[in-house]
């Protein structure tokens, strides 16, 4: 599948309300999504998992190796679930990733960055509140598994980041106990 074909089953998806498998670079799993609005280079998605929607991410196009129209089965199952029934696409504008952080950091949302990579070693994540916009990269204040928050922001170039998470249960849950 081109990268052409796969923006263009994610644009059409966006449109319609349609739920998406797609196959993402880094990920050996396929990520069940629904489209939500689209930039040149990012796309924004509601993320599906078995029935439930769980947040937000923002990816980029580059990253997706493959993009299929969940079966009418499936489809049917969301709709009549009510899954779309209250679905609202965030005010975030997926331009490129300085309008994202600049849209998130207005909705004073923490956040999930993710510097996805096949070496482990150069991957890298960060939980927590945008501080600062910048023109090339965002600092975040990142808190650790036990909830603690570090000393010192994490620097993170746009250039390496591979998605943004809101909204899902997992920062909302862990953000009112830290």
């Amino acid at each position: 599948m081109t990268k052409t074909q796969i923006k263009e089953l994610i644009k059409s998806a966006v449109n319609s309300h349609k739920l998406c498998g797609v196959s993402l670079k880094f990920d050996n799993r396929n990520s069940c999504v629904i489209p939500l609005s689209f930039g040149e280079k990012l796309f924004l998605s509601a993320a599906e998992q078995d029935f439930l929607l769980d947040g937000f991410s923002i990816r980029r196009f580059r990253d997706a190796t493959k993009a299929v129209l969940a079966g009418d089965m499936y489809q049917r199952i969301i709709e009549s679930e009510g899954l779309l029934d209250n679905l609202k696409t965030p005010d975030v504008d997926v331009t490129d990733w300085n309008s994202v952080f600049t849209s998130l950091s207005k909705m004073k949302k923490n956040v999930i960055v993710e510097c996805e990579d096949e070496d482990p070693n150069k991957a890298g994540f960060a939980i927590g509140k945008i501080l600062k916009v910048c023109k090339n990269k965002v600092y975040i204040k990142h808190f650790d598994a036990d909830g603690v928050w570090e000393n010192e922001p994490v620097e993170i170039p746009y250039s390496e980041i591979t998605s943004v998470t809101f909204g899902s249960r997992y920062v909302e849950t862990f953000s009112k106990y830290v």
